[in-house]
């Protein structure tokens, strides 16, 4: 069975957030992500994940002015210092405080009236920059593909422009950060999808929620079990972060975790 990793963004939020780490090991967790750390000091998380044996397996890159809504600033060429800077100034020291083995660095929004050709040339330049300055210090850098109906207008979209963005860019650390939950509204044909891109090696992270509504993956038009299974007959040995919004309290709603727990297997 997959193991899994607790969004502590999304989950626990009936916890204040340096609780959630707590919660989340009560449950059985033994990894977590969440979204953005940076309104806590990189050691009060550090020592949250200590203190109760977690490991921290993912997070994302500084998005920009989050006030405004922004996404992600990668594609932006006329902010490529502001997103070098908060690469490297915030987001590898995080990584490297929490030793956090990969950061997810947002593509964007689209702003009106520029090409997505000249954003993407942006994105692909940043994205090269940051894999080289991960690279020294032993951090992977993913991106993922994000649909249109939950942040309109962002940048990445479709498995394939990811892969795409990968091979172009090409450099050893950087990945894809594989959503079903996004995937099955984007494009479907999800176990496809699996058996096309696991075996390539390209894919560093994957997430989960029920569609379409991003509650526990045990409602909606994805057969989880199904695909947990076919996970594991590909033989892809990450983590599934648990990017969803509980329908009440967190530990409550696990019953769909506990039934694909099996013996001797950690979550």
């Amino acid at each position: 069975m997959p193991r899994f990793a607790a969004n502590l963004s999304m989950m626990y939020t009936e916890h204040a957030f340096l609780d959630r780490f707590a919660a989340a090991a009560a449950d059985g967790f033994t990894a977590v992500e969440f979204m953005f750390p940076y309104e806590h000091p990189a050691s009060d998380i550090a020592n949250r994940l200590h203190d109760h044996g977690l490991q921290q397996v993912l997070f994302n890159a500084p998005p920009g002015d989050a006030s405004r809504g922004e996404r992600g600033i990668a594609s932006l060429g006329d902010r490529r210092d502001e997103f070098r800077r908060g690469f490297l100034e915030q987001a590898l020291p995080y990584a490297l405080a929490l030793r956090c083995p990969r950061v997810h660095v947002m593509a964007g929004l689209m702003p009106p009236g520029v090409e997505r050709a000249v954003l993407r040339e942006a994105y692909v330049d940043n994205l090269a920059w940051a894999a080289r300055a991960a690279a020294s210090v032993g951090v992977d850098v993913l991106i993922e593909p994000i649909n249109k109906r939950d942040v309109p207008g962002y940048l990445l979209n479709r498995q394939d422009d990811a892969h795409e963005v990968v091979a172009d860019v090409n450099a050893p650390n950087l990945l894809v950060q594989m959503d079903l939950y996004h995937c099955q509204i984007v494009e479907g044909d999800v176990a496809m999808k699996l058996r096309k891109y696991l075996p390539t090696g390209r894919v560093g992270h994957m997430q989960i929620a029920g569609v379409p509504d991003r509650h526990e993956p045990d409602l909606g038009e994805l057969h989880h079990p199904y695909l947990f299974k076919l996970i594991d007959e590909l033989g892809w040995a990450g983590h599934i972060g648990c990017e969803y919004r509980p329908r009440g309290k967190t530990s409550d709603g696990l019953g769909w975790l506990r039934a694909a727990r099996s013996p001797g297997v950690s979550t």
